[in-house]
Order: C-alpha cells, then sequence, then structure tokens
C-alpha cells in the first residue's frame, strides 16, 4: 500500500509512504512515481501521523457516564462517593457482558485514532481487534486498593514487568505519603510506570520511569492536575485519558485541555502520544520512519493550518484512514472510491454527523448488542439502522 501525497506535522513538502508487511518500507517524495501492483491512496491537504498510543484506559469502564458531581480531596474519597450516590447507574453498565464493555473500549480508542492503548486492569483476552491492546505490565489499582500490594509488587517472577499502578491521585497528604510509600517497598527496583500524580513531587518522580498524565480526568476528580511543567525534568511524561467515569470519550478533547494548560511544549505534548510511550513500552511505533511497524493516521486539513496547529485542532470527525500493523481499521467513506479491492465485508458504517466512517469489524451489531442490556447508553456515533439490520 502506498500512501500519496501526505504531509508530516511541520513540513511543508508532500510524500509518499509505502507499506510492506505491516511495517513503514519507504518514505519518498509526492512526486516520485508508485511502484506497479501496490494500492496507492492519494491524498491532498492532509496530514500524517504515528496512531496515538493512549497510556492509560479502563477499557470495561467506556459505557459509564462521568461521575462524581463534586470536588474531592483524593480518589478513595471518589470511589465511597460514587458507590453510594450512583449505585443504580453503575449496576446498569455492569449488566452488560463484560466482553462487550472491552470492546467499545477499544472502538472507543479506534475512533480517535489510537492504535495502541495501555489498558489498566485483567487482561482483555479479546481477539483479532483492530488495535493493538498492550497488556506487557503488572496492573496494580493503586496502594489504598490493591490487596497485598507489597508482596505483588516484590513478586521475583514479574521482576523484569514494568509496573503499571494509580498514584498520588488526590491533593492531600495521604496521596503525597502513598507514593514515598510505593518507592519505599519498591524492593526489587522495578520500573514504576506511575499514573496521575497528581501529588507528585520532583523529587518523589525522579523513582519513577515514567508518569502517565490524565490532566481531563484530574480536573474532572480534583481540579488540579499534575505538576507536570516540573515533573517532566524528571521522568518521562506519557499521556492517557482515563476512563468515561472521570472524562469525555474523545482523546482529542483531552489534549486540547492539556495543551491550554500550557505546563508542556507542543512538541512534548506530542511526544506523549509517541516517541516516550513507544520507549517505555517498548514499542516498534512512534516515528514515521522506515523499519517501524505501520500504524499510521491520516487526517484532513483542509483549514491549511501549520505544524502542530493543524494536529491539535484535529478530532475524530477528521479522520480519514488508519492503519494498524500496516492493514486498515478505519476509513472515511471519500476514499471508498480509491479502495474498490478492499472486502468490505469485513468493515461497518457509523456516523459523525454527516461523516461517513468504515470501521473493521461490526460496530453497529456490537451498539445494539449493548442496547440490548442498557438502552440508555449513549454513544458519540450513530448508525444507519436501514443499511446496517
Amino acid at each position: 500500500m502506498i500512501l500519496q501525497g501526505v504531509n508530516r506535522i511541520g513540513e511543508d513538502a508532500a510524500i509518499n509512504i509505502r507499506v510492506c508487511n505491516g511495517k513503514i518500507a519507504d518514505i519518498t517524495p509526492a512526486d516520485a512515481k508508485s511502484k506497479a501492483g501496490h494500492l496507492t491512496l492519494t491524498f491532498k491537504s492532509a496530514l500524517i501521523f504515528p496512531g496515538l498510543i493512549n497510556s492509560h484506559d479502563h477499557l470495561d469502564f467506556n459505557l459509564f457516564p462521568a461521575l462524581g458531581g463534586k470536588i474531592f480531596n483524593n480518589y478513595t474519597e471518589w470511589g465511597k462517593h460514587i458507590h453510594t450516590t450512583y449505585k443504580d447507574e453503575i449496576d446498569a453498565v455492569l449488566k452488560i457482558p463484560l466482553m462487550l464493555r472491552y470492546q467499545w473500549g477499544v472502538y472507543k480508542n479506534l475512533l480517535c485514532g489510537v492504535t495502541t492503548v495501555v489498558n489498566h486492569g485483567e487482561k482483555t483476552l479479546l481477539q483479532n481487534s483492530p488495535i493493538n491492546i498492550f497488556e506487557e505490565s503488572q496492573s496494580l489499582h493503586s496502594v489504598q486498593f490493591e490487596k497485598n500490594w507489597k508482596l505483588k509488587l516484590n513478586n521475583p517472577a514479574k521482576k523484569k514487568l514494568p509496573v503499571n499502578i494509580h498514584i498520588g491521585e488526590g491533593t492531600d497528604g495521604q496521596s503525597a505519603a502513598e507514593i514515598d510509600d510505593l518507592v519505599k517497598f519498591n524492593l526489587l527496583k522495578r520500573n514504576l510506570i506511575g499514573v496521575h500524580g497528581v501529588a507528585m513531587s520532583a523529587e518523589q518522580a525522579k523513582a519513577f520511569k515514567a508518569l502517565v498524565w490524565c490532566p481531563e480526568s484530574n480536573y474532572f476528580l480534583l481540579n488540579k492536575t499534575a505538576q507536570i511543567d516540573k515533573l517532566k525534568r524528571h521522568t518521562k511524561i506519557l499521556f492517557g485519558t482515563d476512563s468515561t467515569l472521570t472524562g469525555g470519550w474523545d482523546i482529542w478533547s483531552h489534549l486540547q485541555l492539556a495543551r491550554i494548560a500550557g505546563m508542556l511544549n507542543d512538541q512534548e505534548l506530542y511526544a506523549t502520544l509517541n516517541e516516550n510511550p513507544a520507549n517505555v513500552w517498548q514499542l516498534n511505533l512512534g516515528a514515521i520512519e522506515p523499519g517501524r511497524d505501520a500504524d499510521l493516521v491520516i487526517t484532513d486539513n483542509k483549514s491549511l493550518r501549520n505544524g502542530f496547529d493543524a494536529f491539535f485542532s484535529t478530532g475524530p470527525e477528521h479522520i480519514l484512514l488508519v492503519t494498524h500493523n500496516g492493514e486498515i481499521s478505519l476509513f472515511d467513506e471519500s476514499l471508498l472510491s480509491q479502495l474498490q479491492g478492499l472486502d468490505l465485508d469485513n468493515f461497518s458504517r457509523v456516523f459523525f454527523g454527516d461523516r461517513c466512517k468504515y470501521v473493521k469489524g461490526d460496530l453497529p451489531g456490537l451498539i445494539r448488542n449493548i442496547r440490548q442490556y442498557n438502552p440508555d447508553v449513549k454513544f458519540p456515533v450513530t448508525i444507519n439502522e436501514t443499511i446496517e439490520a
């Protein structure tokens, strides 16, 4: 497959990218001749970038509405509050079978151009996912909620795995103290990837391989987020959305909020989605260069904005193409005439307003199945019941 006439962020000259055997094979100027026998997709005023890496999500929690209603001191206070105040709402979502909830969590990410999501929780065991579900870490919930966390942290059989854990999610002394406890009892000196770190100090950050920043979730719960401008000097910063329990479904709105916060410059914020997580999670992703896995996103840029302004103004409706391991996972209906050889039986249609997207798998069927268990669930896309039925 050749992606012809696309622009990388900050580059005026368009390029062609040839994908072969799941990897980026070569990159040539846009006026170079295409190699015979390759499917060629031609673009104009389109931006290409590596598939986004969402470093923190709970795939089974993305059918919940945001639950809270006030500002909390820490995550334990929030947890107790929602289980008493919103018991009926929680029970209604938990009636939906787990595998259906996992599957929607995957599509939530795909629709935004996420091609790798780090799932925090039990392994999903999903097969044939249209994106990569990264689960090669030891997922511990938190110091407060993970039973026997000290024993699990110091399990020698898992010493080589990174530890993925909520930490310092609060604005009080307890939240800061639990970071010290985690570091103190990390006797095997394992790689710690903290999530949230709102209470984290620069000194504490030195003990972590990385911190996953989830600003929208933090502001929703705590009306405060981590001091990323200080912590970035001592640890790698990754980006995460968390689930819809504490924020919107669309990672682009999270990124726009992060950009407004101004604690990372545009290049630094961009790196939290590709270069940094690819390094921390040891993935062959995160850059558009030969030899990298071909997880790519192409968006329209009809506004002709330049550089990072074009990237950060993107939304799900602007996505033209998503590839995962060189295979198409999503495409805009505007590309249909160029994809005559593609087996459309493997795709289904959903809509953002009047924008039609083809996604791998039966997303309308999944939505209908979920509504059988809970007809009140809200989805960000609509389906054409007549065509899809």
